[in-house]
């Protein structure tokens, strides 16, 4: 909490929050189908034509570097949480990749004279315990006077060049496994709102502090394809540049889908976000939905998640060890959520 009672609350300061905040996917689009690519250095190994996680830039012939950066507004109000939750989600895209952090600097922006310096000093906290747990120590960074709050990372970690978890690596026949529970944006929708309940708010915290590990192990293994973590877009969403990275279609089935039992009790009640419906737009001409598609699957499936889970491709034969190594992390609620197959990249949703 702030340490003032008249200080105002973080998220009261923002518009948005958490990984909602990101661009209307179709704005992102547009913004950058004119914006020329990195070309010209073959060292690059992965840039942002196929929409990844993070780039990667070869060191030497057994070592690469992964570079991301990730911020946003807050998605609750205790400063401390807030930190822990941006931290763990910006180092989340180092994982995704296969990689392991090695250091980080911070971003923070905050409307000077509205957010106590005790605040602030929370939110950085909460950042550096978290980088720190990871072996990513904040090494420095920037802030700025801005008109709304805001905290994240840049991260880079260490990967080496043939065990990257791109997101262009799935193959047809693969399987399709989930890290996390879908549903943060409507406990974040709910929050703003006063409707989440004490033990809901504790599983938002829980799953958005519970860090994407299993993606160092993961790229361990030769079954695995491919990898991305689930964020603003939605499931719908991060899975379609999955398909058009890899030239595949996909196939999920909704009923195997880990949502939490409370966003789903919320979204049926009619709590969503906007950004969810901004998801769906630019997604559905890519899916194909079944007779009995609703405004709560599509709810569901294109919640913007804070710190969401790993999405990741294997091999059948692999699928139990992935899981193993999700279970060793924490990661309880991985579940095999669908499979790929040939085809144009689209997605069916059974």
């Amino acid at each position: 909490m702030t340490d003032s009672p008249t200080a105002p609350t973080l998220t009261s300061l923002a518009r948005g929050g958490g990984c909602g905040c990101k661009l209307d996917p179709g704005v992102l689009d547009e913004i950058l189908a004119r914006t020329p690519l990195a070309g010209g250095f073959p060292d690059l190994i992965v840039d942002a034509a196929g929409r990844d996680d993070a780039a990667v830039y070869r060191l030497g012939p057994d070592q690469a570097i992964v570079a991301t950066t990730d911020f946003f507004a807050p998605v609750v109000d205790d400063p401390d949480a807030f930190g822990r939750i941006a931290a763990t989600n910006a180092l989340s895209d180092v994982y995704a990749m296969g990689g392991k952090p090695i250091f980080c600097l911070a971003l923070l922006g905050v409307p000077v004279g509205e957010v106590p310096a005790e605040t602030i000093r929370a939110i950085l906290e909460g950042g550096r315990a978290v980088a720190e747990a990871a072996g990513a120590p904040i090494a420095g960074g920037h802030s700025i006077d801005a008109a709304e709050p805001f905290y994240g990372l840049v991260a880079l970690g260490l990967v080496h060049p043939d065990r990257i978890l791109a997101n262009a690596g799935a193959r047809p026949g693969d399987a399709l496994i989930l890290g996390k529970p879908l549903g943060i944006g409507v406990f974040s929708a709910a929050l703003k709102r006063g409707l989440l309940s004490d033990d809901d708010y504790a599983r938002m915290i829980a799953s958005t502090t519970l860090m994407n590990t299993p993606g160092a192990d993961l790229a361990e293994l030769d079954g695995v394809h491919a990898a991305t973590d689930v964020t603003g877009f939605g499931l719908l969403g991060h899975l379609s540049e999955v398909c058009q990275a890899s030239g595949v279609r996909a196939v999920v089935e909704r009923a195997a889908v880990p949502v939490f039992d409370g966003a789903r009790r919320l979204a049926g009640e009619g709590v969503r976000t906007g950004a969810s419906g901004r998801n769906w737009t630019a997604v559905s001409p890519l899916v194909e939905t079944p007779s009995d598609w609703n405004d709560l699957d599509r709810d569901l499936l294109c919640d913007p998640q804070t710190s969401g889970g790993l999405l990741v491709s294997c091999a059948p034969e692999a699928v139990d060890a992935v899981l193993e190594v999700f279970a060793r992390h924490g990661h309880e609620s991985a579940a095999v959520v669908g499979k790929i197959a040939q085809g144009a990249p689209t997605i069916a949703v059974t």
